[in-house]
């Protein structure tokens, strides 16, 4: 995948996506959706089937509440999947690809006062991304919106010494962001409470294309009642896309809230479960 170019498509057909969200009840027309993001009709199709992977007609499907309910509803816990494949965990359902290292509180106001921390804006699939990582990993990712690119790297590390690295980020950038690069696994280091941690394991253990439901975390980390501080936990993930809060949705299969935006989380839903068919599924190839 090249990001510079699924990033500048994203920004082209943002529009559209939400257009089609709220409208798929109508059955839009490919002419209504291109024209709403002001690109003619073949344009669109061709740089929505690239984006996407399929046309915009079979990716609407996954961006209803109806496909959501259903795919909450058929699936199996991760917890039940462990179980079946003789796994030690759901964690590890998630192939490894996500080494996720935590620091206490206590560990961070003692280490983080001039910690070198290298950063950059680099292109993703849902639009430009600040992404900072220290030689113990990635430690942040946010996704552009009218924030200063810096504005909560640096509420989140106050002390520290940024230091601009375009090249490195942008490497890392691939590797999340690219299914052929699933072989090389990320490190990512956080700071947060023990329960906000197990929460973000959690989250690592959901796989592409797979949603779960904030009370489907909170029982799968053996906390049923604790669906409200799950959701807490969610809202202050560090590391956007990574640790994947974006696949955690309301049991009625409303998108919610989302930090970069209810519309960037339903493409993010969308794109992933595309990227997830089977090559017979996408039907016919498409520019």
């Amino acid at each position: 995948m090249k990001l510079k170019q699924a990033s500048l498509d994203y920004q082209r057909i943002a529009q559209a996506l939400a257009y089609l969200r709220v409208h798929y009840r109508d059955q839009p027309s490919l002419a209504d959706a291109a024209a709403h993001c002001g690109l003619s009709e073949s344009h669109f199709q061709r740089v929505f089937s690239r984006w996407a992977g399929i046309s915009p007609k079979r990716f609407v499907q996954h961006l209803t509440v109806e496909h959501a309910k259903q795919t909450l509803a058929e699936q199996t816990s991760l917890l039940d999947v462990a179980a079946q494949t003789g796994l030690s965990g759901p964690g590890r359902l998630h192939d490894l690809f996500v080494n996720l290292e935590a620091m206490s509180p206590g560990e961070y106001r003692r280490s983080a006062a001039g910690m070198k921390i290298g950063w950059s804006v680099v292109p993703t699939p849902f639009g430009e991304a600040s992404l900072a990582f220290t030689e113990r990993g990635i430690c942040y990712l946010a996704f552009l919106n009218q924030d200063e690119p810096l504005q909560l790297l640096t509420a989140q590390w106050p002390q520290a010494r940024l230091v601009r690295a375009p090249s490195e980020a942008e490497i890392l950038a691939e590797r999340i962001f690219s299914r052929a690069k699933r072989d090389q696994p990320v490190s990512a280091w956080v700071v947060g409470t023990n329960f906000q941690v197990k929460v973000w394991r959690a989250l690592l253990a959901i796989p592409v294309g797979r949603i779960e439901s904030y009370q489907g975390v909170a029982t799968n980390i053996a906390q049923a009642k604790a669906a409200r501080a799950v959701g807490s936990a969610i809202a202050r993930n560090p590391i956007g896309y990574l640790i994947p809060c974006h696949r955690v949705l309301r049991q009625n299969g409303e998108i919610g809230e989302y930090h970069w935006g209810s519309e960037r989380k339903a493409a993010m839903v969308a794109w992933e479960a595309a990227q997830c068919l089977a090559p017979e599924d996408k039907g016919p190839s498409e520019e």
